[in-house]
């Protein structure tokens, strides 16, 4: 029997944390580290995932399924939007102890007519803040070490930068723990430090596709990137998440632990970074309509 989870302190209500969930490749996890993540902050204050990718290639169109939401067609670009409108969008999901969070997704038909989704992390942080939420987890899509090389060539901020530089934000790196993806994740951190990201306010979450100690790489890898970012926090591998899927709520007793491990290594670093309380949230400035479709 697991102990029993001393509850997270409370956001404050005018307070609003962004953690871009990101990864080197694909295959790296991202996608279940954020759900644990949603889940986890859930408990602090309202909290939502924003769902970056094509309907297509994202498994969290499925979440909107059997609810009245809309999704993120409901919701057109350049038009002023509502605090209620953003909200009833969403799908709503309740974790285990009782909190619920939010899924902005696309739950339209396979069929329909691809939606532009925005690409400057601008205009997804004036619709949390729209929203209101208190926690915002962005399930992002882009490479960030491709990301960044191919901003410093053609001139550009860059997709991975401007969630950097959002405020309050905490990024968390995802990559398999494995071999090769430990070693696409450390030649980004590398990437991240000659670009003068600020590691230090980074958390890394390694996500295992397997039961057993991680191999020697891995270990290894984990070892010099502890020392150059806030945390790294080993997520497990969960047959019941590959079963049922992560929205089940079916989950090992040490993911659950792993999940409260990686939600407090981003609450710390926020709060190492910025005090505890965290400050009252920024007003967006307002962004081009060009920009924000």
């Amino acid at each position: 029997m697991g102990k029993t989870p001393v509850p997270l302190a409370a956001l404050p209500a005018a307070s609003r944390l962004v953690v871009p969930v990101m990864g080197a490749t694909g295959g790296s996890g991202r996608t279940s580290a954020a759900g644990l993540l949603a889940r986890g902050l859930a408990g602090a204050g309202s909290t939502v995932i924003l769902d970056l990718a094509p309907r297509l290639s994202s498994p969290w169109p499925a979440q909107l399924a059997g609810q009245t939401a809309r999704g993120l067609a409901a919701l057109p670009p350049g038009e002023p939007l509502s605090r209620t409108a953003v909200q009833q969008a969403c799908a709503v999901h309740t974790t285990g102890n009782g909190a619920s969070w939010h899924v902005l997704s696309d739950g339209r038909a396979w069929h329909e007519q691809p939606l532009v989704l925005p690409e400057d992390p601008a205009a997804w942080y004036q619709l949390s803040a729209i929203g209101g939420w208190q926690a915002v987890v962005a399930d992002t899509v882009h490479p960030l070490a491709h990301d960044l090389l191919a901003a410093r060539s053609s001139g550009h901020l860059g997709q991975t930068r401007g969630w950097y530089e959002l405020p309050f934000a905490i990024p968390v790196l995802c990559a398999a723990a494995t071999a090769d993806g430990i070693q696409a994740l450390q030649q980004a951190v590398m990437t991240l430090h000659a670009e003068g990201l600020p590691l230090g306010r980074s958390v890394i979450a390694l996500v295992a596709t397997g039961d057993g100690r991680p191999p020697a790489a891995v270990r290894a890898g984990a070892t010099m990137l502890s020392a150059r970012t806030a945390a790294v926090v080993h997520l497990p591998y969960d047959p019941l998440i590959r079963a049922h899927g992560l929205n089940s709520g079916r989950v090992r007793v040490r993911t659950r632990e792993a999940a409260r491990q990686l939600t407090r290594a981003v609450l710390t670093a926020a709060y190492s970074a910025w005090g505890q309380p965290l400050p009252d949230a920024a007003h967006p400035a307002p962004i081009s309509p060009a920009i924000a479709r």
